[in-house]
Formats: C-alpha cells, structure tokens, sequence
C-alpha cells in the first residue's frame, strides 16, 4: 500500500507478541502495538542515518473484543458468523518514528456486514483469504461483497489508512 503512495522503502521483519493487557481499551491496545512494531523497526535500523519507520496495526473489534488472526479455519468460521448481519468497528493505528521524533494517526472504520449463510461462510474460507486477516476477513478481497456499509477509510480496513499515513510521512519529511 506504501507504493501507492510513490515511496521507496523496505520492509522490516519483527516478531513481537500481540497481547492486549488485561483492562487495556481495544483502541489503546492497537495504539501500543503500532508503537511497538515502530520502536522495534527503529532498533533495526539505527545505524541508518536519517531513517523514518513506520509501524502500523489493524483490528476488528465487536463489542470491545479484539479479533485478532484466527487460528484455524474454524476461529475464522466462529468470527464471520459473529460478524453477519452487524456493524463492527475496525481500527488502524499508524506510529512514525526517526531518532529524535514519534507521531501516530488512528483511522476508526464502521463496516457493516450482510446476513451470512454457513454456505457464504464455507465458500469464503476456502478461498484461505482470511488466513492473516484480523477479523478472518479482508475487505480488499471478496469480503467486499459481504458489506452492506462502511462508514470511514477503506485503505484503514485493509491495513494501512493512506492518507492518514501521507500525512504522518509529509510531517516527517518523506513525502
């Protein structure tokens, strides 16, 4: 999604765990991962002068719970069927960092989602679209045709609110 936005960059590989604190707000817990993946990114790279690295994360949330990736095709199947025929928010929060500076942006979506039948949930998980996907969906994909309404940034529902993230790189000085 960066390259739509005309950069050159690389791409970081982190393993960091993903656990919401107990009592932690769902919006607050994508916060500090984003923050996380960021401040991880930068420790990669300090020896790179002048680097910017950007973290970001995304998660669906129904009734402050966080759905996460599943981790098998029948998490994905108990979250779709969770996710029929209701509104459901998404959030994506974006974290910026250099050396001497950190800002963030958070996108907050409402996607609302069609009746699913167990014959639209069964089709949609061999398509293995959702392995990887927060909420065992992704927009992008043929999910698209389960939305009934999306109230707030598609680019945010796939992962990556662009232009909330061209501003954070603009401020930066990257764009």
């Amino acid at each position: 999604m960066l390259a739509r936005l005309g950069l050159d960059f690389g791409v970081l590989e982190l393993d960091l765990p993903e656990h919401r604190q107990p009592g932690e707000p769902a919006e607050e817990y994508v916060r500090r991962v984003a923050r996380e993946k960021a401040g991880a990114g930068l420790l990669q790279v300090m020896a790179v002068a002048n680097a910017v690295v950007l973290g970001a994360d995304t998660e669906v949330i129904v009734d402050d719970e966080v759905f996460g990736k599943p981790a098998d095709a029948q998490a994905a199947a108990a979250m779709l069927r969770r996710l029929s025929g209701r509104s459901h928010g998404v959030v994506s929060a974006v974290s910026v960092v250099s050396a001497g500076r950190e800002a963030q942006a958070v996108s907050v979506s409402e996607v609302r989602f069609m009746p699913l039948s167990e014959a639209d949930i069964a089709a949609y998980l061999a398509t293995d679209e959702w392995r990887g996907k927060a909420g065992a969906y992704a927009i992008q994909g043929r999910a698209e045709s389960f939305v009934e309404h999306l109230s707030g940034s598609y680019s945010g529902v796939m992962g990556l609110p662009l232009q909330q993230t061209a501003q954070l790189l603009r401020s930066f000085g990257v764009l």
